[in-house]
């Protein structure tokens, strides 16, 4: 079954010297409830435009690099589980980590705000991560070298998958479910992190708040432990959707557990800011997250590189 859900894809030319597959998540129904009531939906105006919603089929596409250097990042769009900014900030930053030869896969998970299940989204980021170690030796990935990054309510979604990876939000379903589901690393762009006050006054939150205990469940920083991967903060101080305080709360936790943690705040850049328009502050933070990568041997060119062509 497996493979026949793994060969259902479609090749589509995503940008020079690299290529866009999609695949679906699930062989069959997904688990869990609901659905939405209409077809899939792209925003075309304001905050909304490239914006996702009604999202009927849960699914990874895939942008392969020209020369893949084995590190893939899962990217997690962010829209307080009511919608996914795929054009404005997913898209882009796949693209530009395949054009760093790092294979970027961009999730279409479902949202509690279109009437799913509200563990949705964590049931299918589980997924993706089992499948596409899964499929690592057809992706040419070193499946240790697996990352997630996520921006605003696609932070929250990574931090969970980062800290709470090992706990099966749904029942094995096939072959790809006895792969772990624990990122090797995380980057969560002006992150929503906690369901406590006085940070829980997100949509976030809201969308989350009927499942089980979810402020101690769903509160990123209140799982950090001993194997919690090494993670890469960003957030804007005057952000007034995520307060910065999300992200200062992971590293502090992080320290607490002594873990390895970078996090970087800028003066000004509001929230959703993608990649950043050139010029602003909030532009820095993909150089900033490639010498991060580099610095933690999860793409070639770190330390170690330097110190070997010096010799």
């Amino acid at each position: 079954m497996v493979r026949a859900v793994l060969a259902a894809f479609l090749l589509l030319v995503a940008g020079p010297g690299m290529a866009r597959e999609t695949v679906r998540l699930w062989p069959g129904t997904p688990p869990g409830s609901g659905a939405p009531s209409g077809p899939e939906h792209v925003g075309t105006e304001g905050a909304a435009r490239g914006a996702y919603t009604n999202i009927t089929t849960p699914r990874m596409e895939i942008y392969r690099p020209a020369h893949p250097n084995g590190a893939a990042v899962l990217v997690l769009g962010g829209g307080g589980y009511f919608r996914i900014q795929i054009d404005s900030a997913a898209r882009p930053i796949a693209r530009w980590l395949a054009g760093e030869g790092v294979t970027a896969i961009v999730l279409f998970y479902r949202l509690p705000g279109d009437g799913w299940n509200e563990d949705a989204p964590f049931q299918d980021a589980q997924r993706a991560l089992r499948m596409i170690r899964a499929r690592a030796s057809a992706l040419h990935i070193d499946p240790h070298r697996l990352g997630v990054l996520g921006s605003s309510a696609g932070g929250h979604l990574a931090g969970i998958m980062a800290t709470r990876g090992d706990h099966d939000f749904y029942a094995h379903v096939d072959a790809a479910d006895d792969q772990p589901a624990t990122p090797d690393f995380a980057a969560l762009i002006y992150p929503v992190i906690s369901m406590r006050p006085p940070l829980d006054t997100t949509r976030t939150a809201r969308h989350l708040r009927d499942l089980p205990d979810y402020r101690a469940a769903y509160s990123v920083e209140e799982h950090v432990g001993p194997a919690t991967p090494p993670i890469f903060l960003a957030h804007a101080l005057d952000d007034p959707i995520a307060n910065p305080g999300h992200s200062l709360a992971m590293f502090q936790a992080m320290r607490a557990a002594h873990r390895p943690v970078e996090m970087h705040l800028f003066q000004h850049g509001g929230h959703s800011w993608g990649m950043g328009v050139p010029g602003r502050e909030v532009a820095a933070w993909p150089g900033l997250f490639l010498t991060w990568l580099r610095a933690n041997g999860i793409v070639p060119g770190g330390a170690e590189a330097a110190s070997t062509t010096s010799e």
